[in-house]
């Protein structure tokens, strides 16, 4: 995300006009956040997380203090949301409706994703094979280039009270499991290559 949009959300925020920041985030990250909780869990349950990191993330935007960037928070949201939905925490209430006014947002969010959807191949074969927190760590770092230092706020139960040296010492530990993934990304690859 630009510094020209975040200066423009963090503009409309306060001015008090959340569901219009709220609308222009997910305007600018919703792809790339639907994109990594169907990296993370699959489409179907990929799309149902989405609609409830949406919510989340309308209400949090007002109280968010910006001690990250808002693409760093988003994937904060998301990734509670995944452990959320994973606890099964996340229950459907009979009759709920979603929030109109993000409606047609999540719309376009859907169709941009289903238009740039490829064939799945074998590095994503072998990815889906990993543990979740594995997947996650991957696909934030190769698919979305976030810093580990980004990363380590993303797993972080409360980024908002991370100390620097707990972001270094968490940044080291997720570089390491990181390293630990791609040889065993590797490992598997050269097992299921075919034999030339």
């Amino acid at each position: 995300m630009s510094k020209y949009l975040e200066d423009q959300i963090r503009s409309l925020l306060a001015a008090g006009r959340v569901e219009d920041a709220t609308t222009q985030a997910l305007r600018e990250l919703g792809p790339e956040i639907l994109g990594f909780l169907s990296g993370v869990l699959g489409d179907d349950d990929g799309d149902e997380v989405f609609s409830a990191f949406s919510e989340r993330l309308w209400l949090s935007l007002a109280g968010f203090q910006w001690r990250c960037t808002l693409r760093t928070w988003a994937y904060v949201l998301a990734r509670h949301e995944i452990c959320r939905f994973r606890r099964g925490a996340r229950r459907h209430v009979e009759g709920r409706v979603p929030i109109s006014e993000l409606q047609e947002v999540l719309e376009a969010v859907r169709k941009t994703r289903s238009t740039l959807a490829a064939r799945r191949s074998t590095l994503t074969q072998l990815r889906n094979e990993l543990p979740v927190e594995d997947r996650t760590l991957l696909i934030l770092r190769v698919d979305r280039n976030l810093s580990f230092e980004d990363i380590a706020l993303a797993f972080a139960d409360d980024p908002e009270v991370f100390s620097d040296d707990d972001i270094k010492r968490e940044s080291a530990r997720l570089r390491k499991r990181f390293q630990l993934i791609k040889q065993r990304l590797v490992a598997r690859a050269r097992e299921v290559q075919p034999e030339s």
